[in-house]
């Protein structure tokens, strides 16, 4: 799978969420995550591939159900939109898949945890993201969208400050 997305620093939440809700977007999803990354002590998939593996546990908070996936995430391109390839896979025990993933060379990264809460407009996805302080301490919106014209409508419908939107991964974020 394909995602294009961008996202948007220094937001206020409620007044984003507002907005999307003034807007007609609708919810769908409240979840908690718990976000374990891993690579070679030498860091191979970053270097190689500019990606990563990650397994991420999903507590939906609309529905009490928790999900644990394994996705390989590598970045393609980085212009007006980052655009990303995703390789995904629901496994059933998190831990027994981190601990073959340790058996193979990869070492696990510190977690990272996250809340988020998605709404969807026009085939557009807004995600208001809330990590742990210690992974980034300031909430952003991640919008997931299609095209760089859809790009556009999102920051008129919203009225985003066009020098906070970015492009940069969380590590890159947190460098700065």
């Amino acid at each position: 799978m394909r995602e294009r997305e961008v996202k948007v620093l220094n937001i206020d939440k409620d007044e984003i969420e507002k907005k999307l809700i003034e807007a007609g977007a609708v919810l769908i999803k409240d979840e908690n995550q718990e976000n374990y990354r891993f690579d070679t002590e030498d860091g191979y998939l970053k270097k190689t591939y500019n990606g990563y593996l990650r397994i991420r546990i999903t507590k939906n908070n609309l529905t009490g159900k928790t999900k644990n996936i394994m996705t390989f995430k590598k970045s393609i391109n980085r212009d007006t939109l980052r655009v990303n390839e995703e390789t995904e896979t629901e496994v059933s025990d998190w831990k027994s898949a981190a601990e073959i993933l340790e058996v193979l060379g990869y070492r696990q990264k510190r977690p990272g945890f996250k809340h988020r809460r998605s709404y969807c407009y026009d085939n557009m996805y807004f995600e208001i993201d809330t990590w742990d302080k210690n992974t980034y301490p300031k909430p952003y919106l991640e919008i997931e969208l299609s095209s760089e014209e859809d790009l556009e409508k999102a920051i008129v419908l919203l009225n985003l400050d066009r020098s906070q939107i970015t492009t940069k991964s969380i590590d890159e974020l947190r460098k700065d």
